[in-house]
């Protein structure tokens, strides 16, 4: 951590106060403390804003000049003279913006508007307020609709009438093997839910969704990959709980395993969802739902474990943050998926189609069918909406498949 103690002692910060940013570089040093840096990354960033100030200074650009170009321009210029480093960006980039937030340096000048951006800001709306989607869903339907108005030449809301069925197949045979087929049909979804919101808002005059081919599903998809139970444990135990990092990521993969929540969820934990009494927390699942959960005592202690040993002081709710100064929280799945995919490689478990944190959510639902679940039963405990979802596990147990058949009439003979 960087010190009171370091502050007062150090070269660097003093050298920066008689400097150009002298008056306002207690703000930055305010900044590095509560973001948890440690001392050797606080003396990198104050190193390279230091000679920054020194450039600044030969130069004679004033604070009132202070851009990203400016700062772009320093950067080439630092390279030409010693390696660089990925802290220097970072840590410019940090100085302006405590300077903004301060109102010292002018804001970001905003880029120019793409028109395309007033046609789907409208579509974002519609999909949030008449069709109740969460922000990653919505996230994803424009994910997918910028190319395509991209390609197709759409600028603004006049430009869709020219839309014609033959634009939209070429699109979609085009692209349909950019990926994955289940990419591939997620795409088709999404653009056929964009054509019906134009036909209804009459920017469209005909529905155009016939026009999109459909892309065929293998007859039998993919049996789902899990682990058994040993290796699970294997994964678990492969976490070094001596250290934080190694606390966090074990309470992490419990939740996991004993559970099965979905990445997502487990990154958008709160401490606020927990009721420690009661012994139950609150998930936020997919499309806006939630749902209550009992909390297993091993779950439990697990997290207590990383609350009380691990978890670094900050200003953040999320249960769970990044090891690394800022200590901020997951900024979505990705980071889950990270613990998972280490600890899986940590462990040495091999021969696994998939190695993401999906893998687990497989692995309890298998589990819990060998060992005599119902298929109802998993879908409760997975918060699955269709029975068609839970039902692909039964691939993986044909003992249970049988015993869901009835008797071949013709044995009682």
């Amino acid at each position: 951590m960087i010190t009171d103690d370091y502050v007062t002692r150090s070269r660097v910060v003093r050298g920066l106060r008689r400097g150009p940013l002298g008056q306002h570089i207690h703000l930055y040093l305010e900044q590095l403390q509560r973001g948890g840096y440690s001392r050797e990354t606080g003396h990198r960033f104050l190193s390279v804003v230091q000679d920054f100030a020194f450039w600044l200074g030969a130069t004679g650009a004033s604070l009132g000049d202070l851009q990203e170009a400016l700062v772009s321009q320093y950067l080439d210029e630092r390279r030409r003279h010693r390696p660089p480093h990925t802290a220097d960006a970072r840590a410019l980039g940090r100085l302006l913006s405590v300077l903004r937030e301060a109102k010292v340096v002018a804001p970001r000048p905003a880029p120019a508007r793409d028109p395309r951006e007033d046609l789907l800001e409208a579509y974002r709306l519609y999909l949030e307020r008449q069709r109740g989607l969460a922000p990653a869903s919505i996230a994803s339907h424009l994910w997918f609709l910028r190319p395509f108005l991209e390609e197709s030449g759409i600028t603004t809301s006049t430009d869709v009438a020219r839309l014609c069925g033959r634009d939209i197949a070429t699109y979609v045979e085009r692209h349909a093997g950019d990926r994955g087929a289940t990419t591939a049909r997620i795409m088709c979804s999404r653009l056929r839910v964009f054509l019906r919101y134009l036909h209804g808002e009459g920017l469209l005059a005909a529905d155009l969704t016939s026009a999109i081919p459909s892309i065929r599903r293998p007859a039998e998809g993919p049996l789902p990959s899990f682990m058994s139970l040993d290796e699970v444990h294997r994964v678990l135990g492969a976490c070094d709980r001596s250290t934080a990092t190694g606390r966090r990521d074990h309470a992490i993969l419990m939740l996991l395993a004993r559970l099965g929540l979905r990445a997502s969820e487990v990154a958008r934990l709160s401490l606020d969802d927990f009721d420690w009494r009661s012994g139950q927390f609150t998930v936020r699942g997919k499309g806006r739902k939630t749902a209550t959960m009992p909390l297993p005592s091993d779950v439990g202690a697990a997290i207590a474990s990383y609350l009380q040993h691990g978890r670094p002081r900050s200003d953040s709710r999320r249960l769970f943050l990044l090891a690394v100064a800022p200590h901020a929280g997951f900024k979505g799945a990705s980071g889950v998926q990270t613990v998972a995919r280490s600890a899986i490689r940590r462990a040495g478990v091999t021969g696994l189609a998939r190695r993401g944190s999906h893998i687990f959510r497989h692995s309890l639902a298998t589990g819990l069918l060998r060992s005599g679940a119902t298929l109802t039963e998993i879908g409760q405990l997975l918060r699955h909406e269709q029975h068609d979802t839970t039902r692909i596990y039964a691939k993986v147990d044909p003992g249970s498949l049988r015993a869901l058949g009835k008797a071949w009439p013709g044995e009682a003979q």
